[in-house]
């Protein structure tokens, strides 16, 4: 996959993110087979080629962007809930509305609620070791953009992460990629870093992290949350707080936006992104933009995948790509390498 320099977009993805694997979600008040399974990632990896091994930057990364106890229970929920005399996997029933805060709570039912705002995000078996490995695979794509002097690399984060806060999972997300890779970027000196989101879906939880940040850019572009999935977060004048006011933008689009819509909205967040000053991007890239996909209502099509990237290339900055949803998943290989094609 020639990223524009005669060199090969460089891929990362480790098969251990296929452990995740919960049978069942919550939906328009339906128990329905759970959306963001195994096949998705393995329609990816069937269709490009040349993957690259992802390695351990352990813990401290994730650490840099999530409440510590919010990790310790993802990793030990699972097997509270079977201890607990449960079967399949854990998910949430009872959520604090209001006066959120940390609480001692002595049963796995009210940690799944305090830990998450959604019914559609289960916890299995292998959901730790999948939410691990996808950050793991973002923070080696974005070792290999610091020390190789290419200009992107793609990381196949599953389950993916823009959904996730400081201490919640929601929306199929529990480590929030883009924000870790982001906290990695800075640390090494690659800023000032700027986060694109592209997915269908409003990345609420990256807004929420750099929601006060002044040094971290957030744009996103998304289906208006007045009809769509998360709601709550995503709209217009959200622009961030204190002193990050005026480092978030939210482009929400109605249903049924084709490539031709969706382009001046593009265009719109690079002009922000530049003018703000950005040398470093992070792309959190969602194909459930595209007119095939089952719980998406946007009209993009494969060609126009390859024309959104060349624009974002145009920037001339290196850039990260992190994959985040898509569940049409007999076009989403195919999808995910038109995109990559443009850079």
């Amino acid at each position: 996959m020639d990223g524009g320099t005669g060199k090969a977009v460089k891929l990362f993805f480790d098969d251990r993110q296929t452990a995740h694997a919960p049978l069942r979600e919550l939906h328009n008040g339906e128990w329905v087979p759970f959306a963001e399974d195994v096949e998705r990632p393995r329609a990816i990896v069937a269709a490009l080629a040349d993957w690259q091994p992802v390695r351990d930057f352990g813990s401290a990364p994730l650490l840099a962007v999530h409440d510590a106890d919010y990790l310790a229970f993802l990793e030990r929920a699972h097997h509270d809930w079977l201890a607990a005399g449960r079967s399949g996997d854990a998910i949430g029933y009872t959520f604090p509305v209001v006066r959120r805060r940390r609480l001692a709570l002595g049963r796995i039912d009210a940690e799944l609620g305090a830990y998450s705002y959604d019914a559609g995000t289960p916890i299995a078996a292998g959901t730790w070791q999948s939410a691990y490995w996808s950050a793991q695979a973002a923070l080696t794509a974005l070792d290999h953009l610091a020390t190789s002097g290419d200009a992107h690399a793609f990381a196949l984060c599953r389950p993916p992460g823009h959904h996730a806060g400081r201490d919640y999972m929601g929306g199929y997300c529990y480590l929030n990629n883009a924000a870790i890779a982001a906290r990695a970027a800075q640390a090494r000196g690659l800023g000032p870093v700027a986060i694109l989101d592209i997915d269908y879906h409003h990345g609420n939880g990256t807004q929420d992290i750099f929601y006060a940040d002044p040094d971290v850019y957030f744009a996103s572009i998304h289906a208006d949350p007045c009809t769509d999935y998360p709601f709550y977060w995503g709209h217009a004048d959200e622009r961030g707080e204190g002193a990050g006011e005026g480092a978030n933008l939210n482009l929400p689009l109605p249903r049924g936006t084709d490539g031709n819509s969706y382009r001046p909205a593009l265009d719109t967040a690079l002009a922000a992104i530049a003018g703000w000053g950005a040398s470093f991007l992070i792309v959190s890239f969602g194909a459930d933009t595209h007119s095939s996909d089952p719980i998406s209502s946007f009209a993009l099509e494969r060609e126009d995948y390859s024309e959104l990237a060349d624009a974002i290339a145009a920037l001339g900055v290196p850039t990260l790509v992190l994959m985040e949803g898509g569940y049409a998943v007999g076009d989403l290989g195919l999808n995910v390498a038109a995109f990559l094609s443009g850079f």
